[in-house]
């Protein structure tokens, strides 16, 4: 059922963020209340508003919202999703493109977890319901290496790995240009953006973000990257490549040329999780895996290459 209310802003909140404003003001939790700003359902006289712009005095607050469905795990057959690597406390995934990390409101797709629960592997139950065993994510449009716990220690090990980084992380991706210099280190605080309940921005209160990168080849019109990520902030790569003013080729979300993307054969930005290696949760023993490039991805490059 969905509702709306119209309610001047409370003296109380004035300055507050949008999120924790309404979180007070109408007694949501304040993780409802993001969801809610994020699906675009709150306005401050008249204008839509995100997560952290900030309550006005002697306003009006408009909130449209739905009653809270939990997202739920549907099991799937993935035969594209291909097992890198597995046994009992962890496994790997190479995910495939348009396939989201776990099922999340707004997401009625398929998930990487359910097409786990849908080839009948056993997962850990720690971690909210929707998201059990996930220790960490790759966006809908990237593809490639990604672990899931199966373990309860295992769970727990992963999410500390991954916070204190302690597991590395390479990406190759496809920018527009040459970067200048070729290779580098990009140090800047990441955000949601404020103009945008969908996108990430650098801003200068935003969270701790360091990307390196290197050139592995330049094209006439692209370069291909390595990247290892220090740390692993939402839509981090493309985010930092775009203010590089070097976007992923076919990312338009992100300012990418969307006629050089079509060029390509392209319908999502060239991101690839290429290599990971980590210390296993369990044993101690180094795991080091890697993926190849899906056909899109390496399709787009011989393209490259033929010209």
């Amino acid at each position: 059922m969905s509702h709306h209310r119209v309610i001047p802003v409370p003296d109380g909140v004035v300055g507050e963020r949008v999120d924790s404003a309404l979180s007070k003001v109408m007694g949501f939790s304040r993780t409802f209340a993001a969801e809610i700003v994020d699906a675009g359902g709150v306005e401050i006289d008249g204008r839509r508003v995100g997560k952290s712009d900030r309550v006005s005095a002697n306003s009006l607050l408009s909130v449209t919202w739905s009653d809270k469905k939990e997202p739920t795990v549907v099991s799937a057959v993935i035969p594209e999703m291909a097992i890198v690597y597995d046994d009992d406390h962890i496994v790997i995934v190479d995910k495939p493109p348009f396939l989201a990390a776990h099922p999340s409101l707004g997401w009625e797709g398929d998930t990487v977890v359910g097409a786990l629960v849908g080839a009948g592997y056993r997962i850990s139950t720690s971690g909210p319901p929707e998201r059990q065993g996930i220790v960490h994510r790759l966006d809908v449009g990237t593809s490639g290496l990604m672990i899931v716990a199966k373990s309860e220690i295992a769970y727990s090990v992963m999410k500390d790995k991954f916070r204190n980084r302690e597991v590395s992380k390479e990406y190759h991706a496809l920018v527009q240009g040459h970067p200048d210099p070729s290779s580098g280190t990009i140090d800047a605080p990441l955000g949601r953006h404020p103009g945008s309940a969908w996108k990430f921005a650098v801003i200068s209160d935003g969270r701790h973000a360091v990307t390196h990168y290197e050139t592995i080849e330049a094209y006439t019109a692209a370069s291909l990257l390595r990247i290892d990520l220090e740390t692993g902030r939402t839509h981090q790569i493309r985010v930092h490549m775009s203010a590089h003013r070097h976007p992923l080729v076919g990312d338009t979300l992100y300012g990418a040329d969307p006629t050089l993307g079509a060029r390509l054969g392209l319908t999502r930005q060239w991101l690839h999780a290429v290599r990971l290696v980590f210390d296993h949760p369990v044993t101690g023993e180094v795991v080091e895996v890697s993926a190849p490039y899906p056909a899109d991805l390496q399709g787009a490059l011989d393209i490259l290459d033929a010209h």
